[in-house]
Formats: structure tokens, C-alpha cells, sequence
């Protein structure tokens, strides 16, 4: 037997609470080391959180603090996938570049030096700094403690040990989608054990344990909350079936469910794989969707944003007042650090950073692989050299009449509505207007040149490094003064696990998969993906419908973390060594010859705003990545364990490759 690791399992001799969010309490009690310290009336222990029920209701909502949240945001220590100096591991996909050259993902996994050796700040999703052990402790302490806790409802404490269950198996899911099989805690530690064993579990006990919690959780929480302007991060029956799903799509994909594991060798390591391909994994995913939209159908509350017209701008309000709005009729659950963002305070910079009004320009600059995968506004896709050759690159954004005085007018757009809310793109406005959906502001000028992008994507820096800048999230002075939350899950992501079951179960439907895929098409106006696709064969070629299925959830989910984990489900080596891409934008003036000028602030009131351009393709390399020239080591579908936890020799196998 070895010594343990009780940094996990002493952190603060006692609450282990340190992602502490605000609350309201009668003696302003503190949880973590300062609750510890000082508090009202002398010396505190658990026994005096769990001896008031106040208190314990506290203890809880710090609980739900130190959940996942996906926009990084501050130089927080102790939650670092939060972190603005590690960042968004959507970077590391086809669809984003970070431009930031000092941050975690363009430093190790850029450049392909990562190692189990790595400190702070270093790994995607460090396994000891983001609150992962601490608050495995804390759910542990108030399921063991809360039967004791005085003036609190038989039914309270159900309710509040259920939400507590969902908060750990979404903190066990956060770990095994980057490592796999993890230890499972099933209790708390005292500290005083003179030796610990604690090996890894397997990937099916790992799976099965996390599912057991929220069957647990779910068969006693609401369907709904009561009030979601208020309530809508609080865990609910909906919400731990929605993980569910979730969580059995992973564990059914190709990356643990495959004839052979994803490193070569590795057969006898229960921890990184099945043994081998379970059909049935899929059918138990087909099942969990099915109940969660039986159950839909028949209790309500909860369902896609509608748009209120049939104009684009109405599709694209729509899809953004899904993600974006607290009281979304779609969002399952959130999570949330911050009430309001006034874009200057130290508490959060998510917007200072990646904003491209901002004056920092430390962004996810969109890919021109990105912008062809959003299809025309009717749903039918968008082909680069069939659109050059017929003379419509022009197009491919949007349609304007350029005018002296009042710049671009009449503008149409003439993409997927959703394109809009993942890039910002040439002669796109600033603003959309959160009621009625009308677009206003001055255009976006990503010409070389051109008021915003500047000779950025020459140099390949700054938000319009591409040619494209972000927008997901951040929405310039749309923003300013709101909410910013998380969307943890979603019911449009919903109905694309449902669509992928039904397309991978042996008793799905490729008709009924394409449906569901419709549904969600059809939000933002787009006709059906077979009907756009005849030459696919997608109710019969399951491939061709993986893949549509891929890209359509890289269009509805972008910057929701849904593109990174697909690529490593499905074992996409092809698409992490593609070399990625941005769009130069050469202005032209009426005699066909290239202005690299702005026209805001230099034209404006003396020529026409540009719509005629020339479009150059050019290679990203500032920075490059490894894995485009030296190929993608599988080894990297998996995160490696720290080499000084597994050096404790309690049981902690690392991870092949590594």
C-alpha cells in the first residue's frame, strides 16, 4: 500500500471549498481556508456548517461554483480551463487559431513539446487545478454530513444531496472526456489514513458510476426550475437526463468503443477502451435520448428559440438569443461566474481579450476551413470553387448597395444565420438588436487595409489574424452590462446526440437521425440536409451522414467545446494535421484596382462603400502547428496525468504515449 495523495483528499484540512462565488449570508460567513480562519463566533468545523441550515445551503451554492466554465476569463489559479493565459482547447481544432503566442495551447501543443512533466498553466485541462478533488471532497461532505443539519425539510435535503450528485458526476465527466478512466471517490478521506490505494477505474465503471449518479439525482428532481431568469443554473431531472445523453455518446464513440484501442498496443488497458466494439453502447445512448424527449414531449419546458420573422436577422437573433440569454427556453443548465461584464473590470476579461472592439486583440480567429462549412442561407451548401467559378465570391458573406454617405445599405444576408454568431466577416455590422433582430453600426472592413482588420492578417495577428474575427460570446457592445453565461448543455446539441444514436444504434433510423438534424436546421430557416445533399445518399451511406452530422454541430455548437471532443470521439487524426487557412480580402475601387485603405475615417463621403473584392487563400504559420508537419501521435487523444501524482504510486497509471 502507498502513501496517497492528500492534496486531493486534506485540501483545507477540512471543506476543501476555494472557488468561493458570491452569496448573501446573515454573518457573511466565508467558506474555505478564510471560513476555516475566521468566522462568527470563534473556531468553525464542518460540524458548524452542517450544525445551520443556512449555512449548508451555502455550502451548496459554493459547490455549484466550482463547476466547469467554458470562456476563459481571468488568471484564476485554482479552476485554470478558466484560465486566459492556458486557453480554449477550441483552438486546437480546425475551426479556431489562438493568436495569443504566451498561452498554454499555442506554447506546448502548438509547438508538440507538452509533457507529463508540466506545471501550471500548461495543460488544457490541468488535473489538479480546476477544482475537480475539491469539490469531489465537498459533494462527499454534504452527503455524509446533511441528515445531521437542523431546520432543514426531509425533502430539502433530498433535493440538495441530488443536485449535489449532478455536480460530481459533471466534475467526473469534465476529467474522464481529456484522461478516461479515473479514480472514483466514493466517500471522504479523514486524513488520517497512513496509506491509500486508489488505481484508476476502468472506462465502463467510470461511465457507469457517473450515469448512476444522475439515474440517482434525476428520479428525485424537478423536470424544471421555476423561475429560469433566476434558477437557471440549478440542476433539475431534465438537465441530469440531458447529461446522460451526453455522457453515453462519448462513451459509445470510437475513441473507447473500437475493435482496437486508440494506441497502438494498449489492449489490456481497461482504462483507455472498451476491450473491444459494444454495439450496445449505442442502443443504451438511443435509449437515454429517447427518454429524455419522450419525456419532453409530454412535461414541456424546454424547447428551441424561435425567431419571430423569416428574415435572417431573425434565424440568427433567434439561434443567439438561445445560447446567449439567460432565461433560454433551450439551455438545460448553466453556469455563471459573473453577473454583468462592464468590459473593464479585472474580474473578467473575457471580452477585453477577444473582442475585436477591444484594444487587446488576444482572440480565436475563425478559419476559412470554418467559414465553408456554413452552408447558403437556404441550406444548401456552400462550395468555394463552384461559388469562384461562377462568379459569386462576392456573395459569400453578404449583399450590399455600397453608397458615399451612408456606407453599406440594403445589406442581405445570404448565409446560414448562424455564420454570423461564429464570425465576424466582411461588410458585417457591428450591432444586432436584441429585440428586433436589425442589424446597425458601421460594416466590419476585413480587407487588408481596411478599419478593422489593418494588415493583420498579413502578419497574422490581432482578432482578424484570418481575415475572419470571432464573435461567439462576445458580441461587441451587444454585450456590454449583461449577463455572460456558459450554456453547459443544450437542447439543439440534444437533438444532434439523438440524431447520432439514431444514425449508429442497430435499431435507429437514418430517416428519423436526418430528421432531428432538420429540426435543428430549420430554427434558422434552412431546408432539410438530405434534400440539400441529394448526391450524399445520406439515408443510406452512414459515413456521409457522420460527417454532415460533424459539421453541423460545428455550426449550431462553435465555441460550446462540442468541435474538440468530436474530433477526438471519432479519432480525427486527418483533421488535426490539416493545414488550416485565412481569407485575404483586396479591396477594389470602380477601375478594378486594389485600395488597401480603410473607408471609414479616409473614404467616407467621397466614394461609394466597396462590394467588389479579390479573395486570396493563404496558409497559416504564425504559429504553425506540429501536427501538421510531423503527423498526430495518437497519444494525444488522451491528456497525460501528472508525472508527480502518478510518481505517488497510489495506483495512477499513466496514459499510453506519455
Amino acid at each position: 500500500m502507498k502513501k496517497y495523495n492528500k492534496w486531493i483528499f486534506n485540501v483545507a484540512s477540512g471543506l476543501a471549498l476555494t472557488s468561493v462565488i458570491a452569496t448573501s449570508c446573515v454573518d457573511e460567513i466565508k467558506f474555505g481556508n478564510s471560513f476555516l480562519e475566521k468566522a462568527p463566533g470563534g473556531s468553525v468545523t464542518k460540524d458548524t456548517v452542517f450544525n445551520n441550515a443556512e449555512y449548508t445551503k451555502q455550502f451548496l451554492t459554493n459547490l455549484y461554483g466550482m463547476q466547469y466554465y467554458g470562456l476563459p476569463y481571468k488568471n484564476v489559479a485554482n479552476q485554470e480551463s478558466s484560465n486566459n493565459y492556458v486557453g480554449k482547447p477550441e483552438a486546437l481544432t480546425d475551426l479556431y487559431i489562438y493568436t495569443y503566442p504566451s498561452a498554454g495551447i499555442t506554447g506546448p501543443y502548438y509547438q508538440g513539446t507538452h509533457t507529463a512533466n508540466y506545471g501550471k498553466r500548461s495543460d488544457k485541462f490541468d488535473y489538479l487545478r480546476n477544482n475537480i478533488w475539491e469539490a469531489v471532497r465537498g459533494v462527499w461532505m454534504l452527503i455524509e454530513n446533511i441528515d445531521n443539519v437542523p431546520g432543514l425539510g426531509e425533502d430539502e435535503k433530498v433535493s440538495m444531496v441530488a443536485q449535489a450528485k449532478c455536480i460530481l458526476a459533471s466534475r467526473y465527466f469534465d476529467v474522464f472526456r481529456h484522461y478516461g478512466g479515473i479514480p472514483l471517490i466514493k466517500g471522504t478521506f479523514s486524513g488520517t489514513d497512513t496509506s491509500y490505494e486508489m488505481p484508476r477505474n476502468s472506462v465502463e465503471e467510470t461511465v457507469n458510476y457517473m450515469v448512476q449518479l444522475l439515474d440517482e439525482a434525476a428520479a428525485v428532481l424537478p423536470w424544471t426550475v421555476e423561475t429560469p431568469a433566476s434558477e437557471s443554473g440549478r440542476w433539475t431531472r431534465a438537465a441530469a437526463l440531458a447529461y446522460k445523453c451526453r455522457i453515453l455518446q462519448f462513451a459509445a464513440s470510437p475513441l473507447f468503443n473500437s475493435d482496437q484501442p486508440y494506441y497502438p498496443g494498449a489492449t489490456g488497458n481497461p482504462a483507455i477502451w472498451y476491450g473491444g466494439y459494444k454495439p450496445e453502447l449505442w442502443d443504451r445512448c438511443l435509449e437515454a435520448c429517447e427518454q429524455f424527449f419522450n419525456e419532453l414531449a409530454s412535461k414541456g419546458g424546454y424547447s428551441l428559440q424561435r425567431a419571430k420573422g423569416t428574415r435572417p436577422e431573425d434565424y440568427r437573433l433567434a439561434y443567439r438569443a438561445g445560447y446567449a440569454n439567460l432565461d433560454s427556453p433551450e439551455v438545460l443548465i448553466n453556469t455563471r461566474v459573473i453577473d454583468i461584464d462592464a468590459f473593464k473590470s479585472s474580474h473578467y476579461n473575457w471580452h477585453q481579450w477577444g473582442d475585436p472592439l477591444m484594444s487587446i486583440h488576444r482572440g480565436y480567429s475563425p478559419t476559412q476551413e470554418y467559414m465553408e462549412m456554413f452552408p447558403w442561407k437556404d441550406g444548401m451548401p456552400f462550395d468555394w470553387d463552384k461559388t469562384k467559378s461562377e462568379g459569386k465570391l462576392d456573395e459569400m458573406f453578404l449583399k450590399g448597395t455600397g453608397t458615399a454617405s451612408d456606407g453599406l445599405i440594403n445589406i442581405e444576408l445570404t448565409r446560414d444565420p448562424r455564420m454570423y454568431e461564429e464570425i465576424i466577416v466582411n461588410g458585417q455590422q457591428e450591432s444586432l438588436d436584441w429585440t428586433t433582430g436589425n442589424m446597425s453600426g458601421y460594416c466590419f472592413e476585413s480587407w487588408l487595409g481596411g478599419k478593422s482588420a489593418g494588415n493583420g492578417p498579413t502578419s497574422q495577428t490581432g482578432s482578424f489574424a484570418t481575415g475572419y474575427a470571432p464573435i461567439k460570446f462576445l458580441m461587441g457592445n451587444d454585450m456590454l452590462r449583461r449577463y455572460v453565461h456558459w450554456p453547459c448543455i443544450r437542447i439543439a446539441e440534444l437533438h444532434l446526440i439523438y440524431a447520432e444514436a439514431l444514425c449508429q444504434s442497430s435499431r435507429g433510423s437514418m430517416d428519423k437521425a436526418i430528421a432531428q438534424v432538420d429540426i435543428v436546421r430549420a430554427r434558422v430557416g434552412m431546408k432539410g440536409l438530405a434534400e440539400c445533399n441529394p448526391d450524399k445518399n445520406l439515408q443510406s451511406n452512414k459515413d456521409a451522414f457522420i460527417e454532415e452530422l460533424l459539421r453541423e454541430r460545428a455550426c449550431e455548437l462553435g465555441m460550446e467545446d462540442a468541435r474538440f471532443f468530436d474530433l477526438i470521439r471519432y479519432k480525427r487524426a486527418d483533421v488535426f494535421e490539416k493545414q488550416l487557412h485565412g481569407l485575404f480580402i483586396y479591396r477594389l475601387d470602380d477601375n478594378g484596382v486594389r485600395r488597401d485603405l480603410p473607408w471609414r475615417g479616409n473614404d467616407e463621403g467621397k466614394m461609394a462603400y466597396p462590394t467588389h473584392f479579390e479573395y486570396e487563400k493563404f496558409e497559416l504559420n504564425n504559429p504553425t502547428r506540429y501536427w501538421w508537419t510531423n503527423g498526430f501521435d495518437p497519444k494525444w487523444y488522451l491528456s497525460p496525468f501528472p508525472s508527480t501524482e502518478v510518481n505517488k504510486g497510489y495506483g495512477l497509471v499513466q496514459n499510453p504515449g506519455w
